[in-house]
């Protein structure tokens, strides 16, 4: 929970998958970069580090590279190196594989030049990569959930203070399943749309006399705002932080994070931050919309879209019992749209990002 209350200093709620990126590093003589991609069998993309810029990399190698260039200008040393990289994430399914990128990226190059580094530290470096070398305004929920989310847990981050506390997220234990729906519609971050949600953030939090709307509590602030498309921006931010709180006091017991009832009520919430997002927000699209309806239809407990929008995949919570019929449910209605099917994945609360061998 937590969509666009990021960069607006709110509240945020994020586990990590046990999908992800593999970076399998090599030292190498000289200053380059060489790095290749399994899902991408073209030839390398070979950089040079001491000429690395932003906007002198593009397409996926701009982020391994750019967290290269994040970590040479915050002064630590970048070793000539090989970086193979692997993945079993989708690109564009708004489950952050940028993220899962560079972080692994980040502790590959780190693990090579012998330096040890705070992984908060890290996030900000792997966000700036992402900010200013990829180009893509993104705030920092991803990199903190690629570097310190633990497994079996969610975990609850305060933007504006970067206070962090784990709650306990094991759908399983409850008899449920957090399903990933991939609407097969992809999304990019560097694209316009995100850019002006997050100038519309920042002009309302202006007009309210806020530093940021991360500081709101109570969305009925929003309803001062006379610019209608400001005040549902507004509305959604200050809405979906709340809700990020009201999940995590939710979880916060070891007993509650095993009962079913617990689920039923961050479905609720999940369905409500969707209707947020497609009608305060106006990020989410027709298969998303038509997703979390028809898997709603179908017996989870609610859905929302997740990522920051356009494009992307859809997290339901549903009994374990109603999986198989939720799958069926939103793959027919899909093909009877004339839509490509969809693509699912099995969403378990894992460790955050970690050296493999």
């Amino acid at each position: 929970m937590g969509e666009h209350t990021d960069y607006n200093e709110g509240l945020v709620l994020p586990f990590a998958l046990a999908q992800g990126v593999t970076a399998t590093a090599a030292a190498r003589p000289g200053r380059l970069l060489v790095l290749r991609s399994r899902q991408l069998p073209d030839e390398p993309v070979t950089v040079s580090l001491d000429a690395l810029e932003p906007g002198s990399v593009t397409g996926w190698a701009a982020y391994p590279a750019g967290v290269a260039w994040a970590l040479r200008v915050s002064g630590h040393a970048v070793p000539g190196a090989s970086i193979d990289i692997d993945s079993d994430l989708p690109v564009g399914a708004g489950v952050s594989s940028s993220a899962a990128l560079e972080c692994s990226v980040a502790l590959a190059l780190c693990s090579l030049a012998g330096v040890s580094v705070p992984r908060r530290a890290l996030a900000a470096i792997a966000k700036r990569a992402e900010n200013e070398f990829a180009g893509a305004p993104t705030g920092i929920i991803d990199q903190f959930a690629a570097l310190l989310c633990r497994a079996g847990h969610a975990m609850l981050l305060d933007c504006g203070t970067l206070a962090v506390t784990h709650v306990p997220f094991r759908p399983a234990a409850a008899g449920v399943a957090a399903l990933i729906v991939d609407t097969r519609v992809t999304h990019a971050l560097v694209s316009g749309e995100y850019g002006q949600r997050r100038a519309e953030c920042e002009a309302a939090a202006r007009l309210l006399g806020v530093p940021s709307l991360g500081s709101v509590a109570d969305a009925r602030a929003a309803e001062r705002l006379a610019d209608p498309v400001l005040r549902r921006r507004a509305r959604h931010v200050i809405s979906d932080s709340g809700r990020a709180r009201a999940i995590a006091t939710a979880l916060s017991g070891q007993e509650a994070a095993g009962s079913p009832a617990i689920y039923r009520f961050i479905g609720q919430l999940l369905t409500e931050a969707h209707v947020s997002l497609r009608d305060d927000f106006e990020v989410s699209w027709p298969e998303a919309d038509t997703a979390v309806e028809a898997v709603t239809a179908a017996g989870a407990y609610g859905a929302r879209m997740i990522g920051g929008g356009f494009g992307g995949s859809v997290l339901a919570l549903v009994p374990a019992d109603r999986l198989a019929a939720v799958r069926a449910g939103v793959t027919e209605t899909f093909t009877r749209r004339g839509w490509t099917p969809p693509e699912f994945l099995d969403a378990v609360p894992s460790a955050a990002a970690r050296r493999v061998r």
